[in-house]
C-alpha cells in the first residue's frame, strides 16, 4: 500500500454482494474498507429470500456465474456452519400443464449441457418430494443444486470473515478523482477515505454511485414483496415454484408481474414470493400484489389457505435493462469497478462476483469471461 493512502479498496455497500467483494478482496491480501450509510444488509439483501438457484437461470453468463457461485458457497457453508443458516435443500419447478410440462423439460435439457442437475420428475416423484402440493399436477423438475442461506446472517459473517475495517453510517458523497481522471478513493460525510480502487457494490443504488463518479449505469428498482406465514416445520420441504417465474424474472415490463414461489426456512416459516415491478423507490404496501401471491401461493399448497400469514415485507431489486449484472473495471473511470445489478439473484451470485472482483484488483486473469457484465456496454438512452 502506497503512503497517503487509507488502504488499497474501499467497496461501497455492506450488502451481500458488497461483503463477498469485501471477503475475497481480503483473503486475496488486499486491506480492505467496507463503507455504507445505513447497517449491514439494511437494503435489498436485508429483504431478501437467501436463495441461491440455478434453476431459474438459462444457459449463458448468468448461469456460470450461478455455477461458479454455487461451488463458492457450499466452501463458505463448510466454514461458516450453521450460523448462516445455509440448507442445500434443492428447488422444485412445477408444471401446471403438459404444454409447460413439455417446455419446462427443454428448458432443464439445455441446463444440463451447460454442467446443471436437472432431474425430471413424473407425477408420483413430484408428490414424494412435495406431498401437499395441489392434486393433478402432471410434473416437473427437481434441481438438488438449489439451496437458500439466511441472507443478513450471512453478509454479516462475510464481512466478520474478511477482517476487513467496516464502516456503517459513512455516506458516500463523492468519488475523488485524480487530475488525470482515476480513482483515488471517496469522501463520506465523516472524511475522505483513499484509495487506488472502488468497488461499486451499492445494489439499488449502484446508478447513484456510478454518477457520482462522472459515469452512466443504469441501474434501477424493481420493487417486491414476501409474504411469511406462521411457523410450518417441514410443510414445504424445497424451494417450489411455477414454470412461469423464469419468464416474469427475464420481463422487462415494468408493470405488476407475479407468480408462486413457496418455500420453508430453518426457522419454521414459509415464505411467499414472488412480485416485480418498476414503480421508484415507492413504499407503498400493494394490497393487489399481496392478494396476488397469497393467491397464487394457495394454487401450489392448497393447504396455505388456512395458515396465518404473519407479517409481509418488500424491497428492491438492482435491475439492468439486459438483466446481467455489471462486475469488472469500468473502463471510463480507471480504477472504478462495479459489483451491481444482479436484480433478485444477488445473494446466489455474490460469491463469485466477490471472487472475479478480488481476481481482477490483483491482476489475476479472472475464471469467467466478463465481457458480457462490462460496465459500459449500456448507452445513456437505455436508462
Amino acid at each position: 500500500m502506497s503512503k497517503g493512502l487509507t488502504c488499497d479498496v474501499v467497496v461501497v455497500g455492506a450488502g451481500m454482494v458488497g461483503a463477498a467483494c469485501a471477503l475475497y478482496a481480503s483473503r486475496a491480501g488486499l486491506d480492505v474498507i467496507l463503507v455504507d450509510r445505513g447497517p449491514v444488509a439494511g437494503g435489498t439483501t436485508g429483504a431478501g429470500e437467501g436463495n441461491l438457484l440455478v434453476s431459474d437461470k438459462e444457459p449463458g453468463p448468468e448461469l456460470a456465474l450461478a455455477l461458479l457461485s454455487t461451488g463458492l458457497w457450499a466452501g463458505l457453508a463448510e466454514e461458516f456452519g450453521t450460523a448462516v443458516e445455509y440448507e442445500a435443500k434443492g428447488g422444485v419447478v412445477v408444471a401446471s400443464s403438459t404444454g409447460g410440462l413439455t417446455a419446462l423439460e427443454e428448458f432443464a435439457q439445455g441446463q444440463r449441457a451447460a454442467g446443471v442437475l436437472a432431474e425430471p420428475l413424473a407425477p408420483h416423484a413430484l408428490y414424494d418430494l412435495e406431498p401437499h402440493l395441489a392434486p393433478g399436477l402432471p410434473g416437473g423438475v427437481h434441481y438438488p443444486q438449489d439451496s437458500q442461506v439466511m441472507p443478513a446472517l450471512a453478509a454479516a459473517h462475510l464481512i466478520r470473515g474478511s477482517g476487513a475495517r467496516l464502516l456503517t453510517g459513512h455516506t458516500v458523497t463523492a468519488v475523488l478523482r485524480t487530475p488525470g481522471g482515476a480513482v483515488r478513493g471517496v469522501r463520506t460525510d465523516r472524511g475522505d477515505l483513499l484509495a487506488p480502487a472502488v468497488v461499486n457494490a451499492a445494489g439499488t443504488w449502484g446508478g447513484d454511485l456510478a454518477a457520482l463518479a462522472g459515469t452512466h449505469l443504469p441501474v434501477l428498482p424493481r420493487r417486491g414483496f414476501v409474504l411469511v406465514t406462521e411457523p410450518l416445520p417441514r410443510r414445504v420441504r424445497h424451494k417450489v415454484y411455477a414454470a412461469d417465474y423464469v419468464a416474469d424474472v427475464a420481463s422487462d415490463s415494468a408493470a405488476l408481474q407475479t407468480s408462486p414461489v413457496v418455500e420453508g426456512t430453518a426457522a419454521g416459516p414459509v415464505l411467499i414470493g414472488a412480485s416485480r415491478e418498476r414503480v421508484g423507490f415507492d413504499r407503498t404496501y400493494s394490497l393487489p400484489a399481496l392478494r396476488a401471491l397469497a393467491a397464487g401461493a394457495t394454487r401450489l399448497f392448497p393447504f396455505l389457505a388456512d395458515v396465518h400469514a404473519l407479517r409481509a415485507y418488500l424491497g428492491f431489486r438492482p435491475y439492468l435493462p439486459d438483466h446481467l449484472p455489471a462486475i469488472g473495471p469500468d473502463p471510463r473511470v480507471p480504477g472504478l469497478h462495479h459489483a451491481c445489478g444482479h436484480e433478485g439473484a444477488g445473494i446466489g451470485l455474490a460469491t463469485a462476483t466477490g471472487h472475479l472482483i478480488a481476481q481482477v484488483l490483483t491482476g489475476h486473469p479472472p475464471d469467467l469471461d466478463l465481457a458480457p457484465f462490462r460496465p459500459d456496454r449500456f448507452t445513456e438512452e437505455s436508462a
